[in-house]
């Protein structure tokens, strides 16, 4: 069993287009990007919080939140090309370099993900501690449906061929979507390798629906606001859906 510092990173740059200043946007009274803090730090798990931002409002509003702004997130991958592997390998490089410490364990987690359970993120960390073998742990929503694509002449093609089966989805094999921005933890050297990643992984099983929610469009917002209103108002509902 390992025990080694613990880095969570959220990234939240101040430039979204589909949805302006999204991460700032009221959610239930707060700040959208509030939510997935609190989250973190409920977990009981992390020894930093770390937002990666480019911009001072957000910056500020995660400091008063209980997360840490240590440096602020150069131009070049604040654009829209910039992928979440560099910004993530960017963010602990560079805080390692600034404290002197040394992660053995990277979180990221998504403000744009909002329908999460502390306790996936406890389970994440967990795994990777007792099981020196495991690269990577994440959550996932299961899934029975099936799934075409479009290969490079145009024909559309199911996924795997066992997907020719309707039968009831009860007793489907079930398949399983990332959902990375909920609870996703890896080993810290696959992060300096510019890798979210590993080969060897678990898998968190999320299986409410609303885990597929990722804040992109008002449209999200809106529903995601309307979806923590009914959970406050029946609190187990977190836990049926089948």
């Amino acid at each position: 069993m390992t025990s080694g510092k613990v880095l969570c990173v959220i990234p939240a740059r101040g430039g979204s287009k589909g949805l302006p200043r999204k991460n700032v946007l009221p959610l239930r009274g707060r700040p959208l990007i509030t939510h997935t803090i609190q989250a973190a730090l409920d977990s009981k798990v992390l020894d930093v919080v770390l937002v990666s931002t480019d911009d001072d409002e957000i910056a500020e509003i995660v400091k008063e939140a209980g997360a840490e702004v240590p440096f602020l997130r150069p131009a070049q991958i604040a654009d829209d090309l910039a992928t979440t592997e560099a910004v993530l390998e960017h963010a602990l490089i560079t805080y390692e370099k600034m404290t002197g410490e040394e992660f053995e364990i990277c979180v990221f987690l998504a403000p744009t993900n909002v329908f999460r359970d502390p306790i996936w993120i406890r389970k994440c960390v967990g795994i990777l501690q007792e099981r020196p073998e495991v690269e990577s742990v994440f959550s996932a929503h299961p899934t029975s449906k099936n799934y075409w694509h479009q290969s490079s002449s145009g024909a559309w093609k199911r996924l795997l061929p066992r997907m020719r089966d309707y039968s009831s989805r009860q007793i489907r094999q079930v398949i399983y979507r990332e959902d990375t921005g909920a609870a996703c933890a890896s080993r810290a050297w696959l992060w300096r390798e510019g890798r979210r990643i590993g080969d060897i992984v678990e898998i968190i099983p999320a299986p409410h629906s609303a885990t597929s929610i990722d804040i992109h469009s008002a449209f999200d917002l809106h529903i995601t606001e309307e979806g923590l209103r009914y959970l406050e108002e029946h609190p187990a509902a977190w836990d049926e859906e089948d």
